[in-house]
């Protein structure tokens, strides 16, 4: 078939989950639930380190960006999920599409990196905690997170410029939740295997690059505390380190198996419930995990909590107003001419 013949793709089907009315609502609910207490739990995480003076370290510096780059990745994908779920066409345009696809990577991305930085943080705060404050300082921290920001973006930007390039001409249908880059790249009506290369290439880089980064500075860290004479010290220094290491063993797990294979298009029914993990499940359950296992940050949490409690109590005990909100409480001032004060004084 000629070029002349084809027809450009300006719709695009996401099946997703084939579901019934009654599952799509069900699945709508469960989704917008944990998409809701994903995005309410990293912002909190953000909340308690900008206003909390004990979260003011480089460590907490980097989770706030880790955090933000979490709700923007989540917030690529699942809104359109949710749509989705309650749709009987399941459509987007192909500009729409394709910004989903650049920016669910351009954030996903972003936030290995950000795994690669904690992981030296965690490595100079264990190993050489005297010069901690001396080498991570503040102009340091704010190159490392803007290496993580724009270095994400120069990343994918080669990739993203020739599939823009690239001429589609369907099928329109991708048999996934969102505008995954392997199914996408099919749906164009040349060979996209150098494409395909590249994109196993840079994800090559980027993960396993942060991956041995992470995997050395732990090794450090971890021959580091082995060597501290106390169990307490020992506890207290792998405290500070399991909430990151747990969340990177996520990430890498699931990321590494998905996208670092040179052909994509198989397993894409596998592909769907990874996505569900590392898009939906690992997000929620981040919050959860550098809440919960570190230390300070339970202790400023709970705090956080005390104080909205009592607050709470504090507007139970304010009396009620009267109905007329505008009436005034001041009691009048009777004014008494010379002759009435004469008068009463004889009375």
């Amino acid at each position: 078939m000629g070029l002349e013949n084809w027809t450009a793709v300006t719709e695009i089907i996401l099946v997703g989950i084939p579901t019934t009315q009654e599952l799509g609502v069900f699945l709508f609910l469960v989704f917008l639930s944990a998409y809701v207490v994903t995005v309410l739990g990293n912002l909190i995480i953000i909340m308690l380190i900008r206003l909390d003076y004990r979260l003011h370290s480089p460590m907490y510096f980097f989770l706030s960006h880790f955090s933000f780059s979490e709700i923007l990745t989540t917030t690529c994908v699942v809104p359109r999920m949710l749509v989705n779920f309650l749709s009987e066409r399941k459509s987007v345009s192909f500009h729409e599409c394709f910004t989903q696809l650049y920016f669910y990577f351009l954030f996903g991305s972003t936030e290995f990196i950000f795994f690669a930085i904690m992981s030296y943080d965690r490595y100079v705060a264990i190993c050489h905690p005297l010069r901690y404050p001396a080498i991570l300082t503040r102009p340091l921290c704010a190159r490392l997170v803007t290496l993580a920001w724009f270095g994400s973006f120069l990343l994918i930007l080669p990739s993203t410029l020739l599939k823009a390039r690239l001429p589609y001409c369907g099928p329109n249908i991708i048999d996934h939740f969102f505008c995954d880059s392997a199914p996408f790249l099919h749906l164009a009506c040349t060979d996209v295997t150098y494409i395909e290369l590249l994109d196993f290439i840079v994800s090559l880089v980027l993960l396993i690059g942060s991956l041995a980064m992470t995997i050395v500075s732990y090794f450090y860290v971890i021959f580091t505390i082995l060597k501290i004479p106390s169990d307490e010290g020992r506890r207290k220094a792998f405290s500070t380190c399991a909430s990151h290491f747990t969340v990177v063993s996520m990430g890498y797990g699931i990321s590494i198996f998905v996208y670092v294979r040179p052909n994509q298009k198989r397993s894409l029914h596998l592909n769907k419930i990874l996505f569900v993990l590392s898009s939906v499940v690992t997000p929620l359950l981040n919050p959860f995990i550098f809440s919960l296992r570190n230390e300070t940050m339970k202790i400023v949490l709970s705090e956080a909590l005390g104080r909205v409690q009592t607050f709470t109590k504090d507007l139970r005990l304010i009396p009620v107003m009267n109905s007329n909100p505008f009436k005034s409480r001041v009691t009048p001032v009777v004014h008494v001419t010379p002759i009435e004060k004469y008068h009463q004084q004889l009375t």
